[in-house]
């Protein structure tokens, strides 16, 4: 089994349930990690008989761009999205932090994990 995974992935994004989350947006931080068994071997040296760390990177990027009310929701879409364009992943982690939540006293992050 072989495990990728993209650490830190930053963004500033418009997700939140309230509407003011909406518009001010924040910043979030994305972690995935996938799990795999090789369908050939890795010494042939080719990107194409692994999981692209890149491609994990713009499938991230692209639901971080839809706004949605729950952090669940976005992680949940990035997790099917990283099964759909790797059908051979074992497992998809995708752990997804909202910095400085708005609440009443000083938080540094509120987070939400989903593996599939």
């Amino acid at each position: 089994m072989i495990t990728i995974s993209l650490n830190g992935a930053e963004f500033f994004a418009y997700h939140g349930f309230y509407p003011e989350e909406q518009k001010l947006g924040n910043k979030f931080i994305v972690d995935v990690e996938v799990s795999f068994m090789p369908v050939v071997s890795l010494k042939e040296d080719k990107l194409s008989n692994t999981v692209d760390y890149e491609q994990l990177y713009e499938i991230v990027a692209e639901e971080m761009v839809n706004t949605r009310k729950l952090i669940e929701t976005v992680a949940q879409s990035i997790a099917d999205g990283v099964k759909e364009r790797y059908p051979l992943a074992a497992s998809v982690r995708v752990s997804l932090k909202k910095l400085n939540p708005p609440l009443r006293g000083k938080v540094d992050y509120s987070s939400i994990e989903i593996s599939i």
